[in-house]
């Protein structure tokens, strides 16, 4: 005699044979992973890839750093949008190129300037695939050495923050970023133009960022701008001078 299923263990099956169903797509993506020998420290990193980089599928290449430092790709469309009237832009710390193939999809002309060759490399890389190398002056050098020499319309800068431990910093104070103190960087973008756009940390400390403004006379205005992500909280953009009216255009 056959005895009666309860309804508890009907949904126990169920459930393990929902779990038994996703299997093949997760050892799919974990099979990606070791395949593209993507870290431990940035395989999450590797999960939102299209937020990167939409195109990625078709050859982008990014190093470890490059994985948590590029700007996610509507965060840099977005910043890039805001200097329509720009004619040439200087990205200060290019890394693989996120933020400069955007800013060259605007058909601005881009002076993007890494230190790493590597990057360099991967940038160019990058930026064929989305078509717009023809637009970009890829420098490798220093740009504190490079600075006294540029000329542009506006400054971009998106220093690198420290790794991911960034985000253990209660408030992210402006002498974290790298290679320097966040306002020698400002300074350094000063002498080239005043019109600057500040790519920070979510947990920057915002009354620094303010102080910022008094490094000019008169004081810049400027305009804050928080950057989400599928409504996450990515980062924060700050826009100085003309960047802040969308008014970067030749002077």
């Amino acid at each position: 005699m056959k005895t009666k299923k309860s309804s508890k263990q009907r949904r126990t099956r169920r459930s393990k044979r929902s779990k038994l169903l996703q299997l093949p797509t997760q050892t799919h993506e974990t099979r990606r992973v070791i395949e593209e020998g993507v870290s431990p420290l940035v395989e999450k990193y590797w999960f939102q890839r299209y937020d990167l980089f939409s195109r990625y599928d078709e050859g982008i290449k990014l190093d470890e750093q490059g994985w948590y430092s590029v700007t996610p790709e509507q965060i840099a469309i977005r910043q890039a949008k805001r200097c329509e009237n720009a004619t040439v832009v200087i990205d200060c710390f290019a890394g693989v190129g996120g933020n400069a193939i955007q800013f060259a999809s605007m058909c601005y002309h881009v002076v993007a300037i890494e230190i790493d060759p590597l990057k360099v490399n991967m940038a160019i890389n990058n930026a064929r695939i989305y078509g717009v190398e023809d637009y970009i002056d890829f420098i490798v050098g220093d740009f504190f050495q490079l600075a006294p020499s540029l000329k542009g319309d506006i400054v971009f800068l998106s220093p690198p923050w420290g790794g991911p431990s960034y985000r253990r910093v209660k408030k992210f104070t402006l002498d974290l970023l790298e290679p320097k103190d966040g306002y020698a960087i400002f300074q350094a973008a000063q002498a080239i133009t005043p019109n600057i756009i500040m790519f920070l940390p979510r947990n920057v400390d915002l009354l620094q960022v303010e102080e910022l403004c008094w490094l000019s006379s008169p004081p810049l205005e400027f305009e804050i701008e928080e950057n989400y992500v599928q409504g996450n909280l990515k980062g924060v953009t700050v826009y100085f001078g003309g960047a802040a009216a969308s008014q970067c255009g030749p002077s």
